[in-house]
């Protein structure tokens, strides 16, 4: 017998729990190869759903509206996340952690993973009426898609907009560098790389970018601080950057000024430092920070 039922006394009632100790049972499935980024990309997307890794995000996917399909846990980490467990609908699963690295190869160090649904996207037009969106052209590395979307979130931008090729947020890198924030901000994909969208809608397209004609981001956002002007921050690719033809559609281009012979920041880093120049006047002093640390 591959797995034992078992009922767990915690300080909140009762857990109910399948002990498994087989690493090939198929109720595992949706924890394999989780270092495969291909290969989960398209298992997640043909089974809609995510993972969710380590106790704090799982709470906060849950927290958010996110419906667990079922649970993969240490049982050092039940007493935590015991509260949620009694109210959660699906199979908590309880594996060693040694088990639990031979599913889904890598050494699982917080100990708790949730095969989470994903939840009916965000449309574009409920992106569109928003004041400050941050616009992603196919940033194809799931860590910095998530630290740009937990930069916006923190500095007060209010949704995202990804290019049909961009990494996908919810992959298991990008939620866990963004600390939970994925679940949090409005994201969605545009259905094609046709940005005219944006000036449609009345936004100000400011593209990333380091072309001689581009204006120091602090002099742009002193320019407009004051003005009630809607935002949308163009960011590109980690080699590349912003594509010639993205570029010549923008409003304009803005660079941060280098110094030491540097020619430019990691993308994600960049979109912290626009974020914060052109963040939304409220953002300062309104709206929530959620730590997900750990």
């Amino acid at each position: 017998m591959d797995h034992t039922i078992r009922t767990i006394h915690v300080a909140w009632g009762l857990v109910h729990t399948i002990e498994i100790t087989n690493p090939g049972d198929e109720r595992l499935a949706d924890y394999v190869h989780l270092r495969e980024s291909s290969l989960r990309r398209r298992l997640e997307a043909g089974r809609g759903i995510f993972i969710a890794e380590g106790a704090k995000v799982i709470r906060r996917a849950v927290e958010t509206g996110h419906v667990p399909k079922s649970l993969m846990l240490a049982e050092r980490w039940l007493a935590g996340l015991s509260d949620l467990l009694i109210g959660v609908d699906a199979p908590v699963y309880l594996v060693s952690e040694e088990l639990a690295e031979q599913v889904t190869g890598f050494h699982v160090h917080r100990g708790a993973l949730g095969a989470m649904y994903r939840r009916e996207a965000w449309t574009l037009e409920q992106i569109l009426v928003m004041d400050r969106v941050v616009v992603l052209e196919d940033i194809v590395d799931h860590t910095n898609v998530g630290a740009i979307i937990r930069c916006a979130a923190a500095l007060g931008w209010q949704g995202a907009i990804l290019a049909p090729r961009c990494a996908d947020p919810l992959y298991r890198r990008a939620i866990k560098t963004s600390m939970g924030a994925v679940f949090s901000l409005p994201w969605t994909r545009l259905a094609s790389h046709d940005l005219s969208v944006l000036h449609r809608a009345g936004f100000e397209t400011v593209a990333m970018a380091l072309g001689d004609d581009a204006v120091d981001l602090g002099d742009y956002a002193a320019r407009v601080r004051s003005l009630d002007r809607r935002i949308a921050l163009v960011l590109g690719t980690e080699g590349a950057g912003i594509s010639r033809e993205w570029l010549a559609r923008a409003d304009l281009a803005v660079r941060i000024p280098m110094a030491a012979g540097i020619d430019s920041l990691n993308v994600a880093t960049a979109a912290a430092v626009a974020c914060y120049e052109l963040a939304p006047p409220a953002s300062s002093s309104s709206g929530e920070t959620t730590s997900i640390s750990g």
